[in-house]
């Protein structure tokens, strides 16, 4: 049944492009249902710790190394929907199981069982997804890409941000008295999504998987990056830019509800108007990205997404009234910017790594990203919790005859040590960015200029939807690039 086809006709693609549209759209009800703000929020109800926290974001960064093993896997299988479909069922049997979390007896258990669980979720999805997208770079045309992606992260990113929303509003009024069982009943939800997704995902044909280069040149080659002066640049780049990013960004749910005191359904509504905004401008960053360089696009986005960071630091000395819409528009810039950054990143190391000979580039960027970005949450917890019952103030005092006042002008506490940090680390990214050379620069000021442009000629059509990006740098490209510069090689002669 999950074999792989000789070829694939007109009809059959025409239904599998439909089936992956349904895949995607259940799956990302299944994870607003399981991951995300209501993974952290059951881990907090479960008393998780700062440091549970960090190894929670952390996980999935450490698990796309399975991508390496698992690149191998799929080339001596050559069974790509089978290793899928099978590997994404089974971490979805896993989520089912956790909605028996809240009833395990005996304190912290549920808390180990958790992190456990998500250390099968993760790597299972890792080998699966490793599977998945060489399958569906090679199964749909290279000039239907743009229209069915378009098409298949419009569905994703609307299924994730109603089923985000409802996860919250289930589990702030879904079962008074026992919040617990609200996460019980989420995580059931999303196993049954998952299995939905899993079917449609088992109805796309598979061709025939092409043969790759010869093994053994990732090994061979893997050093050959660090000794490219420009890319070894990039590398840095890179991983200052994971470091940063993941020294505040998964804690951010922590801070909502734990220093803010906001209810989940706050929290992933806050989550929501950062993907629509993302999703709305998405397709506006490419156009920049193609006209100008990526390196004009970051020198944008960066300084803004950090400016960001730093004004989540200020929230708590606004009037009441004013925190939460300011919380909104902050959230919403955010998923502006990081649209942006996340094209141009992307772009930015296919850009620089040579043709031919991208195998060993890609992996060094994977891996820079996926040890810099597990690593940052662990230590970032570790911070939070010492920060915990610390507090910076920087205060004016006045005094004059019999009188004395004072004014703090900032104040940090716990949490927003962790933001500020994220911040100052953001002036050295900005610097490794400066020094990689990737040819056509042009000024900030017209990376603006034109991006307002862009966005007032897109006013009478925000329809339009680019989607989230997934893992930039996944392992299974490299089998791909492989394949590619084999049938270079083979037409050139």
């Amino acid at each position: 049944m999950l074999e792989p086809v000789p070829s694939v006709g007109p009809a059959e693609l025409a239904q599998g492009q439909k089936a992956l549209v349904r895949d995607l759209a259940w799956a990302s009800m299944s994870g607003a249902f399981s991951g995300g703000v209501i993974l952290v929020a059951f881990a907090l109800a479960l008393g998780a710790t700062p440091l549970h926290v960090g190894l929670l974001a952390a996980i999935p960064f450490m698990a796309q190394a399975v991508q390496l093993p698992a690149t191998v896997l799929v080339e001596r299988v050559r069974q790509r929907r089978k290793i899928g479909v099978l590997t994404i069922s089974a971490a979805r049997i896993v989520v089912l199981a956790m909605a028996a979390l809240p009833f395990l007896p005996g304190e912290g258990t549920a808390l180990k069982a958790l992190i456990a669980a998500q250390v099968l979720i993760c790597g299972l999805n890792a080998v699966g997804g490793c599977a998945v997208n060489s399958w569906l770079h090679q199964l749909i045309p290279h000039h239907e890409l743009g229209n069915f992606f378009a098409r298949r992260l419009f569905s994703g990113t609307a299924l994730a941000c109603v089923g985000t929303l409802a996860a919250g509003w289930l589990v702030d009024r879904g079962s008074p008295g026992q919040p617990l069982h609200a996460y019980a009943l989420a995580f059931a939800i999303a196993g049954v999504a998952g299995f939905v997704s899993s079917f449609h995902l088992s109805r796309a044909p598979e061709p025939q998987m092409q043969r790759a280069g010869p093994e053994g040149d990732l090994a061979r080659r893997l050093l050959e990056p660090f000794a490219d002066r420009n890319f070894r640049r990039l590398l840095v780049f890179l991983a200052a830019w994971a470091v940063a990013s993941n020294l505040a960004a998964p804690f951010l749910t922590v801070y909502l509800m734990q220093q803010r005191g906001y209810q989940v359904a706050t929290v992933t509504s806050l989550w929501v108007a950062s993907q629509l905004a993302n999703a709305l401008t998405l397709y506006l960053w490419g156009r920049l990205s193609d006209r100008y360089s990526n390196k004009s696009v970051l020198a944008v986005a960066l300084p803004v997404n950090f400016a960001c960071l730093l004004a989540l630091v200020f929230v708590d000395g606004l009037d009441e009234s004013w925190q939460l819409p300011v919380l909104y528009a902050v959230h919403a810039v955010f998923g502006v910017v990081c649209g942006g950054i996340g094209l141009a990143v992307g772009n930015l190391g296919l850009k620089l790594a040579p043709q031919g000979r991208g195998t060993a580039y890609l992996a060094a960027i994977g891996l820079c990203s996926a040890v810099a970005g597990g690593i940052a949450p662990i230590v970032a917890g570790a911070l939070a919790e010492a920060f915990q019952a610390t507090e910076l103030s920087a205060v004016v005092r006045w005094t004059s005859w019999g009188n004395s006042s004072e004014i703090s002008l900032v104040s940090f506490a716990h949490w927003e040590f962790l933001f500020a940090l994220a911040a100052l680390l953001g002036l050295y990214v900005i610097h490794a960015l400066s020094r990689i050379d990737e040819g056509g620069e042009v000024s900030e000021r017209q990376v603006v200029q034109e991006f307002a442009l862009e966005a007032w000629r897109s006013l009478n059509n925000l329809s339009t939807v680019a989607g989230a990006l997934g893992n930039l740098f996944p392992f299974e490209r490299l089998s791909e690039r492989r394949k590619w510069w084999r049938l270079r090689e083979a037409g050139n002669r």
